[in-house]
């Protein structure tokens, strides 16, 4: 019972704190600086994640070509930039790690 209520409470106060900004952004003029600057919220995000994903092997920062998935990462990230399209970038990196897993 007590997994049950610490969850329930979590997701009170998840939702509380997500409504809790949707309505002030519905009530108050959001300065123009600051609309600029959540535009970069997601990229900082996805980097966070992904990054520490490519550049570690294991507990140690690999950079060379044993890394298959920084390997696989470069593949995608020339992908998206010659491409500009993010399923096709995002097909061709997953391919690439499978290919290279396999070799």
């Amino acid at each position: 019972m007590k997994i049950w209520l610490a969850m329930l409470a979590g997701g009170l106060i998840t939702f509380g704190m997500r409504f809790s900004l949707i309505y002030l952004f519905g009530k108050l003029e959001i300065p123009e600086t600051l609309k600029r600057a959540l535009r970069y919220v997601p990229p900082a995000v996805l980097a966070a994640i992904v990054f520490p994903e490519l550049f570690y092997s294991g507990a140690q920062i690999n950079l060379g070509p044993t890394n298959i998935r920084l390997m696989a990462g470069v593949v995608a990230i020339l992908t998206a930039w010659f491409s500009k399209n993010t399923l096709l970038t995002i097909l061709v990196g997953m391919l690439a790690l499978v290919f290279l897993n396999l070799i």
